[in-house]
């Protein structure tokens, strides 16, 4: 038995096919499978459009299209011969398409008979024709309607909507015609939404009764008001009056139609009264006039609640949004009615702050936040309020650039920032709400864990939200005291003194926040240390004393705040922390302090300018030494850096003088050459060295009136090269540059100059000769200081001796040929752009391969 099944399975095993004939039957019968499984889902989809269109089936359903079966596959049950037929129009968007026409047409016809041919008929036949009609257009939706005709329905409810209201036209035009036409219209609007209401929720079927209902409800409360000549404060009620039902239909009503259209009316005729009642309750000029618009803001505040509560979330937040800012205005409205224009806002700042006592009320979690946000905003707006004295503060110092030690200014800290005409005494609480407001945000940032607690259930802060309050909390607390002084009006004196202070106090507070590694704190008050100081330095300039005392402050403010990070500050391997940042500016901004106290030392010493200048050099001397003190830390490079730009200054300031000139370029020259002593600084501060020392060389020749300066720069030229010489026997590695670059400059710059100013010609050839036997030199024996210098110098001399033929020749051909010749050369260059710049490289390669 086992040997026949043996066999058997042997003889199956024969009878299959090559791997190539199996894969290729695989690959046709699961192209067979998706063909079925797309002519199933096509009838599917046909399926479901029957089902989704009301009425009954006019249509046949449409053949699925056919596809050829795979090979060696029988066709579906599904398939059918011949090509997939073209989808026909849904027969539900074409018959919506004509309902719609025809209802649109019938009310037409109606409202001309009603308007025009009215007229022509007796009584009778008026009110027979009308009811007639009314009639049938309101009892035909209900037959249709068990026939299942939906559409057809729908239109004529909305035709016995509009004979409804020509109906009630006619009755006032024919029987009232002495009702006034604002009362029988909100009577009329009253009726017709009752009407509709009832004949919407008796045909449960029909979706635009209800809503039409909804939408005409708006209109009665406002139409009487408005027919009875009411005041703002009745429109203000009838508004909300509207809002409140509104509400109740958006929470309790039918259908997301009539819901949607509720929540539309809820906002435009609840925003609208508490508009009206915000303006009201502004304009009260005591607190009993102030209290009927508070009482219906506070009534718009109730239906914003009660509708929050039972809203979707982003509704409900909205909501909670409204109710709080109503409920702050109606209770500050009354508040601040006797109260001082200047002390307005505090009220309001304090009643923003009771709302959050709300948080802890069961009205949701979405209304909540809403409270929370309302409360923000009106924080945020009392902020926004105080800002504008402190911007006065802080641009007000630039106006002492203008009297520079002219005196201490006369009428106090509002006469030195120029800003005594202002009404202080409306900005007179700004200090306090900024400072208020930033101790609630300094406590709410010290005991954050105890704000997560309490408004945990309706809030969840964010990671950063701690950063953003701790981060906001020192710049609105130097706001508060930056525009204390100003709103105080305290004296010149008291002014810059309690600026220097608040400099110092936020300057502090960096320092530690970077201590504590909470880097938002420390940033901010870093920027308000630096804006403060600013400031007050303008401010100090005023006054001689003012100006030494203040920046002597800040110039051990600096230090101190400089000394003080260096523990925090990483080492220079890292400079990007912000530890180390913050240490630069903080040095920086004293090597700045120092150089202003350098000159004004020379200002009050009665010195010129010029003889000034070496007095600033005093500061650059200063940061030399500091940098080799520092060495490898992060602050070293920059104060070096900061110090050797003060040297700018200097050079300015001696620049009516050449034989001082000269000397400040000596002494930066000293400066250099002392930094260049240092190998990490070497390969820099040796080369400006060289630099300041020929220039310095240079202005000392041109200030002498030495007009053959060859005899001056010859030795040097000829002593430095021998020692370049010397340099490279021992050191071929040496640059041509160091050997030689300073040697030749000596000489060959200062002639250049000389042989430009010089008529004659024998300078120019004899400088030209030598230029070319040092560019052939550099060229032999593959120097590149000798090959630049020697190359620039001979091509200079030959500009200067070409140069009166060149003009004579521009000026004697026409002025057409200078342009085209530039259009020549462009055109030429852009053609063989590609093999001038590989020419251009391979120059600056081979000169890059010189020493």
């Amino acid at each position: 038995m086992s040997e026949r099944v043996t066999a058997a399975t042997l003889a199956s095993m024969e009878h299959l096919p090559p791997p190539a004939e199996e894969l290729a039957l695989l690959d046709r019968e699961l192209a067979g499978l998706d063909l079925r499984r797309s002519q199933l889902l096509h009838r599917r989809a046909w399926l479901l459009s029957v089902l989704r269109t009301p009425g009954p089936l006019t249509a046949a359903p449409p053949p699925v299209p056919a596809f050829p079966p795979p090979a060696g596959r029988p066709p579906g049950p599904f398939a059918a011969p011949g090509r997939p037929p073209v989808p026909a129009v849904r027969t539900g968007g074409a018959q919506n398409v004509l309902l719609t026409l025809g209802g649109l047409l019938l009310t037409v016809a109606a409202i001309a008979f009603t308007l025009v041919s009215w007229g022509q008929m007796g009584i009778g036949g008026r009110s027979a024709v009308l009811a007639t009609v009314t009639v049938a257009a309101l009892a035909a939706p209900a037959v249709l309607l068990r026939r299942g005709l939906s559409s057809t329905a729908e239109s004529l409810a909305a035709l016995a909507s509009v004979l409804m209201v020509l109906d009630a036209y006619a009755l006032h035009e024919v029987a009232l015609p002495e009702t006034g036409g604002l009362g029988f219209a909100a009577t009329a609007s009253a009726v017709l939404a009752a009407a509709w209401a009832a004949y919407g929720l008796a045909l449960g079927g029909l979706r635009l009764p209800l809503p039409a209902a909804v939408l005409v409800a708006q209109l009665p409360l406002l139409l009487w008001a408005w027919a009875e000549r009411a005041d703002a404060l009745v429109f203000a009620g009838a508004l909300l009056a509207t809002a409140a039902l509104d509400c109740a239909i958006a929470v309790w009503g039918k259908g997301v139609a009539v819901r949607v259209t509720a929540c539309s009316g809820l906002w435009v005729t609840g925003g609208a009264g508490l508009l009206v009642a915000l303006v009201e309750s502004l304009a009260a000029d005591a607190p009993a006039g102030a209290v009927a618009p508070g009482a219906l803001l506070l009534a718009g505040s109730a239906i914003a609640l009660s509708g929050a509560r039972r809203a979707p979330a982003a509704v409900a937040v909205a909501g909670g949004l409204v109710a709080g800012l109503a409920a702050v205005a109606a209770v500050s409205g009354v508040l601040v009615a006797g109260v001082p224009a200047g002390w307005v806002v505090p009220v309001y700042l304090l009643c923003g702050g009771a709302l959050l006592a709300g948080v802890r009320a069961p009205l949701g979690r979405p209304a909540g936040q809403g409270l929370v946000w309302a409360s923000g905003a009106v924080t945020a707006g009392s902020v926004l309020f105080s800002l504008p004295p402190v911007a006065v503060s802080l641009a007000g110092p630039v106006s002492q650039l203008g009297r520079v030690w002219t005196g201490a200014p006369q009428g106090g800290a509002r006469g030195a920032l120029g800003a005594a005409g202002l009404p202080w005494s409306e900005m007179a609480a700004a200090p306090v709400v900024l400072l208020v407001v930033a101790a609630v945000l300094a406590a709410a940032y010290r005991s954050w864990e105890g704000v997560l607690r309490w408004a945990g259930p309706v809030l969840s802060p964010g990671p950063s939200a701690r950063g953003a309050v701790g981060a906001t909390a020192p710049v609105l607390g130097w706001a508060g005291l930056a525009v204390l002084p100003a709103a105080l009006d305290v004296s010149y004196a008291v002014a810059a003194s309690v600026q220097l202070v608040l400099v110092a106090g936020v300057s502090a507070v960096a320092v530690g926040a970077l201590r504590r590694g909470m880097t938002g704190v420390a940033l901010t008050a870093s920027l308000c240390g630096a804006v403060g100081a600013v400031g007050v330095a303008l401010l100090s300039l005023g006054s001689e004393a003012a100006t030494y005392a203040v920046f002597g402050a800040l110039l051990v403010v600096f230090v101190a705040a400089a000394a003080a990070l260096d523990s925090a500050v990483a080492p220079a391997s890292r400079p990007g922390r912000m530890p180390g940042a913050v240490q630069a500016v903080a040095a920086c901004a004293a090597v700045v302090c120092a150089v202003v106290l350098a000159g004004a030392c020379g200002a009050s010493l009665g010195l010129a300018a010029h003889r000034a200048a070496p007095l600033i050099l005093a500061v650059p001397a200063v940061t030399v030494l500091l940098g080799a003190r520092l060495k490898a830390r992060t602050v070293a490079l920059p104060v070096e850096l900061t110090g050797g730009a003060a040297a700018l200054p200097a050079l300015g300031m001696a620049m009516g003088d050449l034989p001082f000139l000269a000397l400040v370029l000596a002494l930066c020259a000293v400066l250099a050459a002392g930094t260049a002593l240092r190998p990490e600084r070497r390969p820099v501060a040796g080369y400006v060295a060289t630099a300041l020392f020929v220039l310095a060389s240079w202005v000392r020749l041109s200030a002498s009136g030495v007009s053959s300066p060859e005899a001056y720069t010859l030795p040097v030229t000829v002593a430095a090269l021998v020692i370049g010489v010397l340099r490279r026997r021992r050191d071929p590695a040496a640059s041509s540059w160091t050997a030689y670059g300073a040697g030749l400059a000596a000489t060959l710059v200062p002639s250049l100059l000389a042989a430009w100013a010089d008529p004659h010609w024998l300078r120019p050839l004899l400088l030209g000769a030598a230029a070319l036997v040092i560019t052939l030199l550099g060229a032999r024996w593959r120097l590149q200081a000798l090959l630049v210098l020697g190359g620039a110098v001979l091509a200079l001399d030959a500009l200067h001796e070409l140069a009166p033929y060149v003009v004579q020749v521009v000026g004697a051909l026409p002025r057409w040929v200078a342009p085209a010749l530039a259009g020549v050369v462009l055109l030429a260059v852009g053609a063989t752009y590609e093999k001038r710049l590989r020419d251009a490289r391979r120059l600056r390669d081979a000169l890059g391969r010189m020493r």
